[in-house]
């Protein structure tokens, strides 16, 4: 990744332009200061921007040597009630957003420097857009379709059929099987395996009869997939993961899954087949969630939470069990499993108060 260096005011003007002029700062001190890249407030240099995520750091952002601060109003009113500041600050309602843009402007993902590298393995039959990358190692197989702008990094196995959009990155190692689907300007990193078997087999005589799995994986624009996530190809029609989606690390989705467009997953949740997640979700970490099931547009799961049936209400949902310390967990486990028993006890004395109750005079 090369920095480029650009002054706080230019780099404001290039945020609202990618924007589409949604996101405005009002800039507090020297705008002309440069930068040329982004670091954390404990460890900035004058050439870096910084972003104060919470006012638990504002004792960091009153002694940061950063060039500039991103931030909100409310965090610049408290800095500023502190200390004179010497940083200059860019302010705006959404801080976290225009950071985000910002480091994608001073710190721009590598060009891929377009070619077939000595040492990659593709089929005569697969085509390669002219203006494509092939590192050392990569394996494409044949009919697959690698479109203009893509990136398949050293020792990435792309199967026969596969086809991977304009401006994709398949980063070393990873893995995308026969006749999967990849829109444009995905992210797939390093260990994830897009289009491997699903989890078919039918009981028979006390054994396990595997299901052929036959249908593929559709993935759509704008998608990242963690590394080491593994998505399973559809048994009869295809796995399909919309628009937008963002997946973290070691996340495994079955078969016949549907991800709705632009919804967000933590790392290490287990989504069982057949289950469709509404658009806009977003599931914390560790979440499982069960097959043949519908979670309604817009919910979030809370990490660690079980879901065993639909959601079919727009919502926020937990359930978890927070950490104690372990004697007092036996104590609360104890309980719990005798929660029948006491609720039949408190239903026996109930009865027992209402029948002893007077009657009253008619």
């Amino acid at each position: 990744m090369a920095a480029v260096s650009v002054s706080l005011a230019d780099l404001s003007s290039a945020v609202a332009e990618r924007s589409g002029n949604l996101l405005q700062v009002t800039i507090v001190g020297a705008g002309d200061v440069k930068l040329s890249g982004v670091a954390a407030l404990s460890s900035a240099t004058r050439s870096d921007l910084a972003f104060l995520a919470d006012p638990l750091y504002l004792s960091d952002a009153l002694t940061t040597q950063a060039g500039a601060i991103v931030l909100n109003a409310s965090d610049r009113d408290a800095l500023l009630s502190q200390s004179a500041s010497r940083t200059a600050m860019a302010v705006c309602d959404h801080p976290h957003v225009w950071f985000a843009y910002a480091a994608q402007i001073l710190v721009p993902d590598e060009a891929a420097d377009p070619g077939v590298a000595d040492g990659a393995h593709v089929a005569r039959g697969a085509r390669i857009d002219a203006s494509a990358r092939i590192d050392a190692g990569a394996t494409v197989g044949d009919e697959a379709v690698v479109g203009a702008g893509a990136w398949i990094g050293a020792g990435a196995a792309i199967g026969a059929r596969a086809v991977i959009g304009e401006g994709t990155r398949v980063h070393p190692r990873a893995v995308v099987l026969d006749a999967c689907r990849i829109g444009a300007r995905c992210v797939i990193h390093s260990g994830a395996v897009i289009g491997g078997d699903g989890f078919g087999f039918a009981p028979f005589d006390g054994r396990w009869i595997k299901i052929p799995q036959v249908g593929s994986v559709v993935i759509g624009d704008d998608v990242e997939i963690g590394a080491n996530t593994t998505i399973d190809r559809g048994a009869i029609g295809n796995t399909i993961i919309e628009d937008g989606v963002k997946l973290d690390n070691q996340i495994q989705i079955a078969h016949n899954c549907v991800i709705g467009a632009h919804t967000v997953i933590a790392a290490c949740v287990g989504i069982a087949g057949s289950a469709k997640i509404g658009r806009g979700c977003r599931i914390g970490g560790a979440a499982m969630i069960a097959g043949h099931l519908t979670i309604a547009d817009g919910s979030s799961i809370g990490p660690a939470t079980a879901v065993p049936s639909s959601v079919s209400e727009t919502g926020h949902y937990t359930a978890f069990f927070p950490m104690m310390k372990h004697r007092e967990w036996e104590r609360a486990v104890a309980v719990l499993r005798n929660l029948p028993e006491l609720r039949r006890r408190v239903r026996q004395l109930e009865f027992e108060r209402k029948v002893a109750e007077p009657k009253p005079e008619k």
